[in-house]
């Protein structure tokens, strides 16, 4: 299975962060399962493509040209994909994927985690779209999306296959399925 995972190119205040997007990469590759990412290897992207090759996995890097230019992209991966723009790059790494994990990130995670809720929500998509909500970073937009239903302008059928999870072993739970 393809895992597309969203999130951010640094590494946050929280240590926890980082020794979780490491347990995940290591996660991926020892379920033969393929990392798809952002291509970059700065921050807890780095972290989380360099633990899947260390254990044996395989790794699809999905780059803006933009980003190429800035030389922030992984040169040692599986695939590295480079689209001309943010916008090709969002679709490519949707087109890519099987499953969807949000692990915590800024504005450009949560741009392309939106974009999942979007096609789920418009059934455009059938496919899980995680939140790996590591010590409550996503608790808030957990509340907001039971706000979204309770003021009926969403729906739990327009929300099913989105999931808070805390832990590896959840995530690899919701995954045996697909």
């Amino acid at each position: 299975m393809n895992i597309t995972v969203y999130l951010g190119s640094t590494y946050g205040n929280d240590p926890d962060f980082k020794t979780k997007i490491i347990e995940l990469g290591t996660w991926i590759a020892k379920n033969n399962h393929t990392l798809v990412f952002g291509g970059s290897k700065t921050g807890l992207m780095g972290e989380l493509a360099n633990s899947t090759l260390n254990a044996g996995g395989k790794v699809i890097g999905v780059e803006a040209q933009m980003f190429v230019d800035e030389g922030v992209h992984m040169d040692n991966l599986t695939k590295l994909y480079i689209e001309k723009d943010i916008a090709d790059r969002r679709t490519r790494m949707i087109e890519l994927g099987d499953a969807f994990i949000a692990f915590p990130g800024a504005t450009g995670t949560l741009e392309e985690i939106s974009e999942i809720l979007s096609k789920l929500s418009l059934y455009q998509l059938e496919c899980p779209c995680i939140f790996y909500n590591v010590n409550g970073y996503y608790d808030h937009l957990k509340a907001f999306l039971q706000h979204m239903i309770d003021c009926e302008l969403s729906t739990p059928k327009q929300q099913q296959n989105i999931y808070f999870l805390d832990s590896i072993d959840e995530i690899a739970n919701v995954l045996k399925d697909e």
